[in-house]
């Protein structure tokens, strides 16, 4: 495993520390705490309940779908589920937090201890470990870019369930911290948890951060950097703070636990506020909301319904399917493309499906700026399109003219070959009457040839592909070509 450090002016070299707190909104139609809707991009205080917005009297009611998609994650993340929980009051003030406290859970949460494992780009894996999942209510949004000076408040999202995910401090490099968010969105994904849209806040990272002396024990004042919404910028962001860290030591500073911005503009992270201590909290257990106590046979029901997840599908493409361990995981990393690579591989050669899933296919996605699920060209078509050159009834030049084809049109490509007739020449008595012609017109190259020229048998095969017009089969080719010329 590569490892990331970082060299002071003085030659010191100084380690990373990081942990991530990783706020994904449950997938429910409805409140961990009341009836209203979660849809995403409803107009302003249209999704909101009298429960939201902390009217007096008014009691929150727990969803126990809520429940049952935390129960998964925790299951697809090798965690302990917690049979009893309970949640509490965390006091602090926020406009966008109608009650002044939120509901969250804080000495017995519902999800325990759990690991991750990360691939690498070195080839190596690292196992992350997960230090708790609870379930609580997300808070409303501010809004101060509508009027210079007033802010506003959207309670959509208030009352929407989360799950906070927070991992142990194993992370030593941005590039472990991106890998673990990559793969964390992508399990959530396949679980139907939480969509995993960072860019709508639906998958939210704060990342801590601290860095120490190579070989120093114990841990050093951190950082927490707040509310990042993409992998990149996580990345950059863990980078720029572990920068800033090593700047102050290196000029004798120091400085105290506080929250932090990333700015991507400028890369660099910006302070925010000075970091509560769990104590300033002052949590308690949340009077209105009784323990949660769950069976052993909601537990099963909820294990009964997992999917296989994307190490299960990587192991099984790699041994039962012939893919390499890079092509597996870029196929497993997102469960459209794995349904997409099953379903066009059905009967069909697995690594040459791969291979064109991954190349020309991806390229025409990329092109077009389209999702898989949007795509012109289906996963039977190209199976079979995979299927007619495997099958030497087109060559692979061919079938990049009949991909296009199926691109533009979405034909199948068995039409689009028997009606352009483009079927491969295999009879080897018309490939070598056009074999024999070329080297009838083209004396001097044959002498050069004969003469140790050898590259020039590139260029005889190339004229009798022409000639055939693409046709005919490179093979059968080649080994007339060597044949008559040698």
């Amino acid at each position: 495993m590569a490892e990331y450090i970082l060299e002071s002016a003085n030659g010191e070299k100084w380690e990373v520390i990081c942990g991530l707190e990783i706020h994904c909104q449950i997938i429910s139609k409805s409140k961990i705490f009341s009836s209203a809707s979660t849809k995403f991009g409803e107009d302003a205080n249209e999704c909101v309940s009298f429960v939201d917005v902390a009217m007096p009297g008014m009691l929150p009611v727990l969803n126990m779908e809520c429940v049952k998609q935390a129960v998964k994650t925790g299951l697809g993340l090798n965690a302990k589920i917690n049979k009893y929980s309970q949640f509490s009051r965390k006091n602090y003030f926020y406009p966008d937090l109608p009650q002044g406290y939120q509901i969250t859970q804080e000495k017995h949460p519902i999800i325990g201890e759990g690991k991750v494992f990360v691939d690498l780009s070195d080839g190596s894996v690292k196992e992350i470990g997960i230090e708790r999942i609870h379930i609580e209510q997300d808070t409303g949004k501010s809004i101060h870019d509508i009027d210079p000076s007033r802010s506003f408040i959207d309670y959509n999202r208030a009352g929407v369930g989360l799950m906070e995910i927070v991992t142990k401090p194993d992370f030593r490099s941005p590039e472990e911290a991106g890998g673990f968010l990559r793969k964390l969105r992508s399990i959530v994904r396949y679980l139907g948890t939480c969509d995993g849209n960072m860019d709508e806040g639906s998958l939210r990272c704060d990342a801590s951060v601290s860095i120490r002396k190579v070989g120093e024990t114990g841990f050093r004042p951190r950082c927490e950097i707040k509310n990042v919404n993409s992998v990149k910028f996580a990345m950059q962001a863990i980078e720029a703070e572990a920068k800033r860290q090593l700047e102050i030591y290196e000029n004798g500073g120091s400085f105290e636990q506080e929250s932090r911005q990333f700015d991507p503009t400028t890369g660099t992270t910006k302070y925010m506020r000075k970091k509560e201590y769990a104590h300033e909290y002052r949590q308690f257990p949340d009077p209105d909301l009784p323990p949660l106590v769950l069976t052993d046979e909601f537990i099963e029901e909820v294990r009964n319904e997992l999917v296989e997840l994307p190490d299960a599908k990587k192991k099984r493409y790699v041994e039962n399917m012939g893919l390499t361990a890079y092509d597996a995981s870029v196929i497993c990393e997102n469960k459209e493309v794995a349904e997409f690579f099953e379903e066009a591989s059905l009967g069909h050669d697995a690594k040459k499906v791969a291979n064109w899933l991954m190349g020309d296919f991806f390229a025409m996605l990329n092109k077009k700026g389209v999702d898989i699920k949007n795509s012109p060209v289906s996963a039977k078509n190209l199976g079979k399109l995979v299927e007619l050159i495997s099958k030497d009834v087109i060559s692979g030049k061919i079938a990049k003219d009949v991909f296009e084809i199926m691109v533009n049109t979405g034909d199948d490509p068995e039409k689009i070959v028997e009606e352009k007739g483009l079927k491969q020449v295999t009879d080897t008595s018309a490939i070598e009457a056009i074999v024999d012609e070329i080297i009838a017109n083209n004396p001097d190259n044959v002498a050069s040839y004969k003469a140790g020229k050898n590259n020039l048998l590139g260029w005889f095969v190339g004229q009798v592909m022409k000639q055939s017009q693409g046709k005919a089969n490179p093979g059968v080719v080649n080994k007339l070509l060597k044949e008559k010329l040698d």
